[in-house]
Formats: structure tokens, sequence, C-alpha cells
């Protein structure tokens, strides 16, 4: 039963309190009864402690306490097990491992007041009848399903968006090198007029394509130190499986020095233990340059 104010104010203790300061018990009653009667006059709801809701309908109809039930409430994605929630998966396994409702969901994040992401996504693709369709479907039609708001629905379409766009790429066109000319094309413009020397690798795949070109070091006048860890470490990222090493000399003569020679000596050293050979290195002056395998330098044989 719903107990009033005034009985809590009738409270032995409340009582003595407010006889101490000259009020009277009667009074105090009065009032907690009076702001009772207040707040009754207003449909109000509480909650119990079994997590029952109850309805308290006007005071002056008498109406007994109803009982309103619960709404279902909704199954989350952390309530799943960790080895079937899609994120969890997708960072596991891989994309490639998750179905296209789970991938859907992922791009959801988050779900309904009565289902979840998941369930939200199946529905989805159930709606469209296939990807391609929900591919191609608006944002007012995407957002026909529950649980889809506009939101939801444009993050959808920017996605399919980049998948569509991905597709029609063109094929990559990378620069292959096959002789130390072709090397010192891709690198004579941006080294010929550096002040200062930079130290650059070339790293080729097994075509001997370029898959990327990286600036390691860049030193003073006549220096720029570089250790064969960051050489052979950015080439095992990449994938390599080949290397080119070059690096310029700002006085404009491409003349090897004996540190040049030292440098080379000692990366192809480390080059052998990693299973990624250094084909060349090419020294770049102003419009000339250096090929040390063309000067008798021994480098791993070039593989057809």
């Amino acid at each position: 039963m719903v107990r009033p104010l005034g009985a809590r104010a009738c409270e032995p203790g409340i009582a003595a309190w407010a006889h101490g300061f000259g009020i009277e018990a009667a009074c105090l009653r009065a009032l907690g009864a009076r702001a009772f009667s207040l707040r009754s006059r207003f449909r109000y709801s509480y909650t119990r402690r079994r997590g029952r809701r109850f309805e308290v309908s006007n005071g002056r109809s008498g109406a007994a306490l109803t009982q309103v039930p619960n709404p279902v409430r909704r199954q989350r994605m952390k309530d799943l097990p960790e080895e079937i929630r899609p994120r969890e998966r997708l960072l596991r396994q891989g994309a490639a491992a998750l179905s296209s409702a789970e991938l859907v969901a992922v791009l959801l994040r988050t779900g309904s007041p009565t289902r979840s992401a998941l369930e939200v996504a199946t529905e989805l693709l159930s709606r469209h009848g296939s990807l391609d369709r929900l591919a191609a479907a608006t944002a007012r039609e995407l957002s026909e399903t529950p649980g889809i708001g506009p939101v939801k629905a444009l993050h959808l379409l920017a996605a399919f968006e980049l998948g569509r766009r991905l597709r029609s790429l063109p094929p990559r066109q990378r620069p292959a090198v096959h002789r130390p000319s072709d090397a010192a094309g891709l690198v004579m413009d941006a080294l010929r007029f550096c002040e200062t020397e930079r130290f650059w690798v070339l790293l080729l795949n097994t075509r001997h394509e370029v898959l990327d070109r990286i600036e390691l070091a860049h030193g003073g006048l006549a220096s720029s130190p570089v250790h064969p860890r960051e050489v052979f470490r950015a080439a095992v990222r990449a994938g390599a499986a080949a290397v080119i090493l070059v690096h310029n000399h700002p006085s404009g003569d491409p003349t090897p020095s004996r540190a040049d020679l030292a440098t080379t000596t000692r990366l192809c050293r480390a080059a052998r233990i990693m299973g990624i050979p250094v084909l060349d290195h090419l020294i770049v002056g102003d419009g000339r340059y250096v090929s040390l395998r063309e000067r008798g330098v021994p480098f791993d044989p070039v593989s057809s």
C-alpha cells in the first residue's frame, strides 16, 4: 500500500524534533497529509524492489493499484557470447568470416529498443531480398525497416558507395625497374637539387614493380646515416621481395665514396640474412647517377 507522507510526519523521532522547536505534531501531520493530497491528484508511477511497475490513479477515485507490464527487454549485442558477436569476430577472424547480415550489423552499430543490431540487419536483408538490392535502395526505402533511422540509412548508403567506387577503380599501374636507368628516372627529379643528403629505398615486388619509395634518413652536406634495421623493417612491412638503395650527393658529383661502399657492403650482408636482396645502390648527382652494380660492386643476382 502507498504510505501517506503525514504518517511519516507522526513518527516519534520527527515529532520530538518538531516539539523541540515549538511546533505541534498535529500541525505537522496536517501539513504532510495536505502534501500527499496534492500529489495524489496526478497520475504517477513508481517501482517496487521486485521490479514490478505499478500505477496509482487519482486519489479521488479511490481506484486500487494496477500492475503495468514492463516492455520486453531486447537482447543486446554485449549480452551475446563473445565468440559470436560480429565486431569481436571481425577483429579476430577478419571481415571475410562474417555473413552479410553481420557486416551490416557492424555498420548499424546499435539496434532498436526491442531488437539487436543483428536482428535489424537480418530483417533489412530479408525485406530487400538480396545484398545487391539492398545496395540499390534509397535512404527512404532503408528507413522503412523498423530500427533504421536517417543516420543509419546514410551510413549504409556511404558504405555501399565506397564499395562501388573501389570496384570501378582501374588496375593500378606500377612502374617496373629492369635496369639502373629505370630506377634513376624515378628519383632523379626529386633528388638532383637537394641541398642535404637523403637516403631512400625503393621497395619492389617479385616482378620488380615499385611498391613504395621511402625516405629513411637525411643528414648534412655529406652524410645521411642509415641502419640496416630501418631498411628491412620497411621492406618487411610492405611485403617487398627486393630493394634498391638510393641516395644523393648535394655536391652534384655522384662519384661513390668509401663510406658509400662500406654502407652498401653492410646492407648487402644484412639482406642475405633477411632473405630480401639488395639489387643495386644508386648515387644521384646533378643530372647524373652512378650504379654501384654497374661499377662492379658485388650484389645478389637479379632474378628474371
